[in-house]
Formats: C-alpha cells, structure tokens, sequence
C-alpha cells in the first residue's frame, strides 16, 4: 500500500483528491445531519414509530441500491468515456443510466403501494410496530420516483468532476426536508399534525423541490452530457450491451449487498423493537461519519476512472495505491470521533435508558471497526472503477451471503446471545473480508481502459 511513498506529502494529490471529495462530503454530511434531525422529531412520536421508519427504510434500501447499481455502472463509463473525449457515448451513457434508474425502482414503488403489511411483516411481526410503519411506506415509496431521476442526473455531474451544483441541490433538499417534516409531524405553520406520515410527506416535497432546481440547472447548462428528451431512447444496441454487461453484475452486487443489510436487519430484529429503535438511532449518528465513504467514492471515480479512459494505465494504478493510503489514514481520524460522540448524540433522542444504552453500544464498536470498513470500501471503488466487477461481487454481496449473513443467522438463531453478542459476530467477519480485498486489489485487475476494451467478466 506504501509503495508509491506516503501519500500525505503528495500535496499536488492530495489537492486533487480533497477537491472531488470534500464537496460530496460536505453534501452527504448536510444530508445526513436531517437525517438525525428527523429521526430526533420521528422519535418525539415513541420506540414504535421510530422503528417502524427504520424498516420500512430497509426496504426501500434494497431498491436504491438497485438503482445505484445501474447509475454507478454508467457513470464509470461515463468518466471514461469523458477521459477518452467521447462525447457521442458519454451522452448515450447519460440517457441509458436514465431510463434505467427509474425502470428498477418503479417495483420497488408498486410493490409498497399495494403490499405494505406483507412487507413490514417480513422483517418484524410486532403489530404495533406494523401500524406504526403502514403509515409511512405507502406515501414514502412515492419520493423514489423524483428521487430517481435527480440521482442520475447529479451523479452525472460529479463522474465528470462537477460538485457544486450537487451540493447546492443538497442543501436546498435539506431545508426543505426538516421545515416540511417539522411541519407535517407537529402540525405547525397551519399544517395538519400527521406525525409519521407527516414524515413521509415531508420528504416527498424536498424531493420534489430538489429535483426542480437540478432540472433547472441542468437545461440552463451545457452539460457534455445533455440529451433532448425526444433523443432519450436513443441508445446504440453497442452501448447497451457494454454497460449492461457491467451493470448487470454490479446490479446484482448492490441488490446483493443491500438486501444482505435488510437480512441483517431481519436477524437482529429478533431482539426486539427496542433493539431496533437502538440500532436505528445509532445508524443515523454513524452516518455522519461515513460521509467520507460518499466522498472517496466520488473522487475514486473521477481520479482513477479518468485516467484509465485516457489510456495513463500506471498513473491510474498509482492514484489508487495513493488512494487507499489516503481513505484509511481518514478514516482513523473520523473513527477518533465516532467513539467520543456516542456519549452524546443517543441522549439527544426521547428514548428509553435501554435504547440509548444500545445505541451508544453500538456506535462505539463501529468506532473501533471504522478503519477496516474504510479499507474493504476503498478497494470496492478502485476495482470498480476499473471495471473489475467479477471481484466487487465476490468481495462485497457474495461475502455477505456466503459468510456474514451465516455467521449472524447462526447467532440470532442459535444462541441466546443479547443484540450486542450478535451485532460483534457480524463485525468480526469484516477482519477476514479485509484480507480477501486486500487479494483483489493486489491482482489489479481493475487497471483497464473500457474505452478501448471489451468487457470481460
């Protein structure tokens, strides 16, 4: 990993990177910082309603994941096709990435729409707990239509290296997000008091918002990307085939992945709500620090991709050397600090003692793991830039069927352990996963141009 000499004193590298980074940091930060708020005012409502957000959000998981699956896929040709100066495929690339995001979540939406209590019954058959989440899955499936397309679109953006204008929407989606919730949940401003559905409005309107002014932004620019809707089926038999056959095991990797965290969630569930409303609230305080995944993710994708589309094949397998040195020295900072603020942010919540005795619980193991989950993330994005997509399946979805999910079935299942015996035995299977990517990257087989070649699997 050092072989390319420490990455802190490439500051010209370094330079780049924070540039591509920080932006998508700050973004996903916003974002999630609403999110903490809105789980603070769904959690004013009792343990029942926050759990039941919390599970109906695993489901939708599954589905934005999906989408990402295709988004991701097709903006790393994306990148490269723009590092070749391919225009022509770079806009074919922008309108599959289109239509294919709003294709995968449309089941996601019917099937919330019309199957509610099959869904949340999956995971927990607690009836308040069902109650509590039938009314908020109906009208939240709804925010994935818009949220869908602005995805794709700011995604777009940022292959290229454009963050601003994704930030922007951000932030606008955030507001707009915690005045509408405040709004909707307690009744102010002359709004009814609807309490989780009044959740679920609420960020069915920043949605909306959201994707208004990226629309805006979007048909006011010249963006390289930019296609005529009248074009948008325009897309040559060539292209379809190679980003699906990138797409379509990276699909199956993210509906792998997110429905093995949805599984989890199911094993950990046998614990009870309170465990549930425990480890929800946690998730929403850990989210804050892996804003840095987002941001790695994004410049990842920019730095290496890039320079593979432009045939600098070295230069790229060294920015992704530079690039692993740099997420782990990160992410022992940010890990510092995840462990101090789990005595503080689930005091924040109107919960039980229990609850935030979980949640604190919690927060602090993903603390000490925090750099191992950055390692195994950062090689995902640097095989997967280059288009290594057999090995990101293999690392990521295929280790959680093949061995996470066995080792916290058998635990949930199999022992009487408490939900802090069975969360640990998941985590500790991250330490072998560790040494598998470290395998993957090491072959670099990830150091390929797509432009030039064809996909092999």
């Amino acid at each position: 990993m050092f072989q390319y000499g420490l990455v802190l004193k490439d500051k010209k590298f370094m330079k780049k990177v924070l540039v591509v980074a920080i932006p998508m940091m700050l973004q996903q930060l916003i974002t999630n910082s609403v999110n903490l708020l809105d789980n603070l005012m769904v959690g004013q409502l009792g343990d029942y309603a926050i759990s039941g957000v919390a599970t109906s959000n695993k489901f939708f998981m599954v589905g934005v994941f999906a989408m990402m699956g295709i988004v991701t896929a097709a903006s790393i040709f994306m990148a490269q096709y723009n590092g070749a100066n391919k225009k022509k495929q770079l806009v074919e690339s922008f309108r599959y990435a289109l239509i294919g995001s709003e294709l995968v979540m449309l089941p996601f939406v019917l099937a919330a729409l019309l199957f509610p209590t099959q869904i949340i019954s999956f995971f927990n058959k607690d009836p308040e707990l069902i109650a509590a989440a039938k009314q908020y899955l109906p009208l939240a499936a709804l925010t994935f239509i818009p949220q869908a397309l602005s995805f794709t679109i700011q995604n777009a953006m940022r292959s290229l290296g454009h963050t601003k204008y994704p930030l922007m929407a951000s932030i606008l989606s955030v507001f707009a997000n915690a005045f509408f919730n405040y709004s909707f949940i307690f009744g102010h401003f002359g709004a009814p008091q609807l309490g989780i559905t009044g959740a679920a409005l609420g960020t069915l309107f920043a949605r909306i918002i959201e994707l208004s002014f990226i629309l805006v932004v979007y048909f006011r620019s010249p963006w390289p990307f930019k296609t005529h809707l009248r074009e948008l089926f325009f897309v040559p038999i060539e292209i379809v085939k190679k980003i699906t056959t990138k797409s379509i095991p990276l699909l199956i990797n993210e509906i792998g992945w997110a429905g093995g965290m949805a599984m989890l969630f199911k094993f950990y569930s046998t614990r009870g709500a309170i465990a549930v409303a425990g480890m929800t609230i946690a998730a929403t305080t850990t989210d804050l620090f892996f804003v840095l995944f987002s941001g790695m993710a994004v410049a990842t994708n920019v730095i290496v991709a890039h320079e593979l589309g432009a045939n600098n094949l070295q230069l790229a397998k060294k920015y992704g050397y530079l690039l692993l040195q740099l997420a782990v020295i990160m992410s022992l900072m940010f890990a510092v600090l995840l462990f101090g603020i789990s005595f503080l942010t689930p005091h924040l919540y109107d919960v039980s003692n229990e609850v935030k005795n979980i949640a604190g619980t919690i927060i602090r193991v993903q603390g000490i793991f925090f750099w191992i989950y950055m390692f195994n993330a950062q090689v995902f994005f640097i095989i997967r830039a280059g288009g290594d997509i057999r090995s990101t399946l293999i690392m990521d979805a295929g280790y959680m069927w093949f061995v996470n999910l066995v080792v916290v079935s058998f635990v949930a299942y199999q022992t009487n352990w408490n939900i802090y015996g069975v969360y640990i035995a998941g985590q500790m299977t991250d330490i072998v996963k560790m040494i598998i990517s470290g395998v993957f990257f090491r072959k670099e087989k990830w150091v390929k141009n797509m432009t030039i070649e064809e996909p092999v699997l």
